[in-house]
């Protein structure tokens, strides 16, 4: 079940999604889709394996509550919502979500877990906050901003789909030299994946086997990282 909590920042509140109730936070970010379905899967995904996780509204200045089934029809939706972020401010509110989520009762430490759109905001979020783990999945945007990952101190996993169209492999190929040789730093890529492979509430873009083999490697990182309570 969920339930939501606000946050509070200078100019409003908006809404943060949280599932379950003790263990180790996990500030799941949202792609272009919204808080829907998808991350709604996930959630409860990382809740069975004992984690508390917040998902944030992060689209809420331009359009609160906005989520959309996961189709084509969708996607230049998507994207028009992202061309109108405010990437500045969304850290800010990323940031935001994050102190009420370690501030839950039964939370301690915390992490963040991004997906696509979120993907990127969990690796600017990760260089400007103190988390305890990043985990990137095909952020679009990390390729052209990797001089700010000096800043970033927790234990990062980055998953990229060698085949995205999105995301030239030459780009992944920078994250890689950029990764290689960092401690607690890790990059995976699936080479027979494609955008948002994870996503199984999209039949455009979820493929099971690259799925499965970047999830199996995540909670092996997640429990390396951030251990469960016995």
């Amino acid at each position: 079940m969920t339930r939501i909590e606000r946050v509070a920042v200078p100019v409003g509140e908006f809404d943060l999604h949280v599932w379950g109730d003790e263990g180790p936070g996990v500030l799941l970010v949202q792609e272009v889709f919204g808080v829907g379905e998808y991350m709604e899967a996930v959630a409860e995904d990382l809740v069975s394996l004992g984690y508390v996780v917040a998902a944030p509204d992060m689209f809420w200045r331009i359009e609160p509550g906005w989520a959309v089934v996961h189709n084509e029809e969708a996607l230049p939706k998507g994207m028009s919502m992202v061309s109108r972020f405010d990437w500045e401010k969304g850290v800010d509110d990323a940031a935001a979500a994050l102190a009420v989520l370690k501030g839950l009762p039964g939370v301690d430490k915390a992490g963040v877990l991004g997906f696509c759109f979120g993907g990127t905001l969990a690796y600017l979020l990760a260089a400007r906050a103190e988390v305890d783990f990043l985990v990137s999945f095909y952020g679009s945007g990390v390729p052209g901003a990797l001089d700010q990952i000096d800043a970033i101190r927790a234990p990062s996993q980055f998953h990229f789909g060698g085949s995205d169209p999105y995301i030239p492999r030459e780009d992944v190929a920078a994250v890689e030299r950029a990764v290689e040789g960092r401690d607690g730093m890790e990059i995976h890529v699936q080479e027979d994946g494609g955008h948002a492979f994870h996503n199984r509430k999209a039949p455009m873009f979820y493929q099971p086997e690259p799925a499965e083999r970047a999830w199996r490697l995540t909670e092996e990182f997640l429990a390396r990282t951030l251990p469960r309570r016995p």
